[in-house]
């Protein structure tokens, strides 16, 4: 089973909001209390933060599905529910987040850098916060929006100022162990390193970080090896330390040949463009500084063989050092080379300026709508589409149960601009209208939607506007019907009048009976008449 994991897919999610309550306020002596109905509880997030006591992403291999906590419902009394908490993923220093494209979403570097890689839900308002002047008791509340959810890719390059490269077993652990307090594992056979190791040295005042990456091997640039697995690990470095064997007992190697290989496969590896420094650019592994560590001079032949390459390395501009990690001979004079180098490369950044732009927060225009309008075709038929993150999230809180709360949605639509919106995008009655991308919220666009406080007179939970939808007279015959009541009223007076000069009967004393007996027959004949 592996015990170290710089590569995972994380599925995260965050919690969903809870539902707001509907919820009417009922107490002795108080027949009209209002309503009372609390908001429901936003989901919890889910961060990835860097932690110095994580060193691999080992857990998120046997475990790549996090959720964050979903949020409580809202109460009566005006009771909110209960926030979910947040769920903190720690990970080890230097982790990059990239989206499944490859796209670098953020790079983790220091303990306590925190990133949001999931954002919770929110919470439903409940009819407490709905209630209005117009609307004095909603018989309906909003409902909880889902968390985000997307899949991520977490990359370990390891935090380190100079990396060791070299062939397997050319004394890179043991050179590590010598100059830290690190301690590898070390062995006689190839390979032995399996993951990268970090020792801390000391030179001087200079403290810096130098990391073992296990050994490379020709085609490693390819996936050979061990080595393109762990190049990774290599690009935040700012010099490289070539370790060279001068003791190998292969009749086809040689320091020289050893260094020819190394350095065709770091011309080979593309680095990532997460490593790009303050000034945004990317230096290859090869323009990097270049130290070369003869090592294992105090073998047999050893020492000869140092010697006998030294003068071609240094003739190619190289910095060369006789080294025993075993003996520890030459080791002081390296260290005080890597911190030289070390300390140049943290001088440069200090005083460079930067080149990359600053980030410009602009907020919107007061004018600017929220939402776009697209106009399609499905089996030749127009379809009109509404995106936007507001009339989006509207939908999903919506409870397309509660015709009141439905009624709410096309008032809030109404009153952001997307009825407009669509009379000017050319969308006639009955067009089929979506809100949202596949699996979005589905109608018929009914422009008489649209109303005021009119349609609020209307039980809890219910709107005039759906009721009978398909029977609900138009203006005109609306007009209609109001004209035959008052031709049936004038008509009733007219009969009345003749039958009194016909003197069938006579107007009563009383006036109040007259009165009464008019106001009957102009019942009786709008009865008739509906």
């Amino acid at each position: 089973m592996a015990s170290f994991v710089d590569r995972v897919v994380l599925h995260v999610s965050g919690g969903t909001g809870g539902h707001g309550c509907v919820s009417v306020k009922r107490e002795k002596f108080k027949p009209l209390g209002g309503p009372d109905g609390g908001k429901g509880g936003d989901g919890g997030n889910v961060i990835l933060r860097v932690s110095a006591q994580t060193t691999t992403l080992l857990d998120y291999h046997h475990a790549p599905h996090r959720h964050g906590t979903n949020g409580g419902p809202g109460m009566g009394d005006w009771r909110d529910g209960k926030i979910g908490e947040t769920l903190i993923l720690n990970v080890p220093d230097g982790t990059v987040v990239k989206d499944k494209a490859g796209n670098v979403i953020a790079d983790l570097v220091g303990e306590g850098t925190e990133f949001v890689a999931a954002a919770g839900g929110q919470g439903g308002l409940g009819n407490a916060a709905l209630s209005s002047q117009k609307r004095k008791a909603p018989g309906f509340a909003l409902l909880g929006v889902d968390g985000d959810e997307r899949d991520i890719v977490l990359e370990l390059k390891s935090i380190a100022d100079i990396a060791l490269v070299g062939f397997p077993s050319a004394g890179k652990s043991s050179l590590i162990a010598a100059m830290s307090a690190a301690r590898p594992k070390i062995a006689d056979y190839p390979f032995t390193t399996l993951i990268p190791n970090l020792g801390v040295v000391q030179s001087g005042d200079v403290r810096f970080t130098i990391a073992d990456v296990p050994g490379l091997i020709e085609g490693a640039s390819e996936g050979k090896g061990l080595g393109h697995h762990f190049l990774r690990h290599v690009e935040r470095c700012a010099a490289l330390v070539h370790v060279l064997d001068c003791a190998t007992l292969e009749a086809d190697r040689d320091p020289l040949s050893d260094l020819a290989v190394i350095e065709r496969e770091l011309d080979n590896y593309a680095v990532d463009m997460s490593f790009a420094g303050s000034d945004g650019d990317v230096v290859p592994l090869n323009e990097r500084p270049k130290l070369v560590a003869l090592n294992k001079i105090d073998s047999p032949d050893g020492r000869d063989m140092a010697e006998f390459v030294k003068g071609d390395l240094e003739s190619r501009g190289y910095r060369v050092f006789e080294i025993s990690a075993t003996s520890h001979e030459g080791l002081r004079q390296l260290g005080f080379a890597m911190a030289e180098i070390v300390q140049s490369a943290r001088d440069a950044i200090a005083s460079a300026p930067l080149k990359a732009k600053p980030v410009v927060l602009r907020p919107r225009a007061v004018n600017e709508t929220a939402f776009t309008i697209r106009r399609e075709e499905k089996n030749l038929q127009p379809l009109y589409r509404v995106l936007g993150e507001k009339p989006e999230r509207w939908v999903h809180q919506t409870d397309f149960q509660n015709e009141e709360a439905i009624g709410y949605l096309a008032d809030r639509l109404a009153k952001a601009g997307v009825e407009a919106g669509l009379f000017k995008a050319g969308a006639t009655p009955g067009d089929t209208v979506i809100i949202g991308e596949d699996g979005g919220m589905i109608f018929d666009w009914e422009p008489t939607m649209m109303g005021g406080a009119e349609h609020l007179a209307a039980p809890r939970g219910t709107d005039l506007r759906l009721l009978d939808l398909g029977d609900r007279p138009t203006r005109a015959q609306k007009r209609e019907e109001q004209q035959d009541r008052r031709d049936a009223k004038a008509a009733a007076r007219a009969e009345l009048e003749s039958e009194r000069k016909a003197g069938i009967w006579t107007e009563s004393t009383n006036p109040k009976h007259s009165k009464a007996a008019v106001i009957q027959a102009e019942l009786d004949a709008e009865g008739g008449a509906s």
